[in-house]
């Protein structure tokens, strides 16, 4: 397995909310090409309903087992990363998980319901990057139908139904 790691930098924001039962949610709105040198969690603005952080850096990964979902990408109108937050008791509440280019990655992120996963733009940087590693690494692999697997016959008439005594 080929595998290639881009660092990237997280910018999220947390938003004010008019709700009863929680005061603010967390978001993730941009990722950077590269990490700046600021700290995680360095405030970069602050607006009435809205306070935006950079929220720190993380390796994106690419594998050469996943071109055909990154071309897919790729070839979108809107080319996507997609970053999961995850909650913690530690301040400022989340931390950051990952961030993935392969939708079907971020598809199954969203299985547990606990995380926060959003899609941001994929910068140009990275867009040339992965094409890049497409080309270098893709190959085309049939898609293969899985068959039925034959009828268990070895059962006499199992669909039937059993009369009030116990018999068929």
């Amino acid at each position: 397995m080929i595998r290639e790691t881009i660092e990237v930098g997280v910018i999220v924001e947390r938003r004010a909310l008019n709700n009863p039962w929680i005061d603010h949610a967390w978001v993730p709105v941009g990722v950077l090409a590269g990490a700046p040198a600021a700290a995680p969690w360095t405030m970069l603005d602050e607006a009435a309903m809205a306070t935006r952080y950079y929220a720190g850096k993380v390796q994106l990964e690419i594998y050469d087992m996943d071109t055909t979902m990154y071309r897919e990408n790729l070839r979108s109108s809107r080319p996507s990363l997609w970053v999961a937050l995850r909650h913690t008791d530690a301040s400022p509440g989340v931390v950051l998980h990952l961030v993935t280019a392969d939708p079907a990655d971020a598809e199954a992120l969203t299985e547990t319901g606990t995380d926060i996963i959003e899609a941001v733009p994929m910068p140009v940087e990275i867009q040339e990057h992965i094409a890049r590693f497409i080309e270098a690494h893709h190959v085309d692999r049939p898609f293969i139908k899985r068959k039925r697997d034959k009828a268990d016959t070895s059962r006499q008439n199992p669909g039937a139904t059993l009369k009030a005594d116990g018999h068929e």
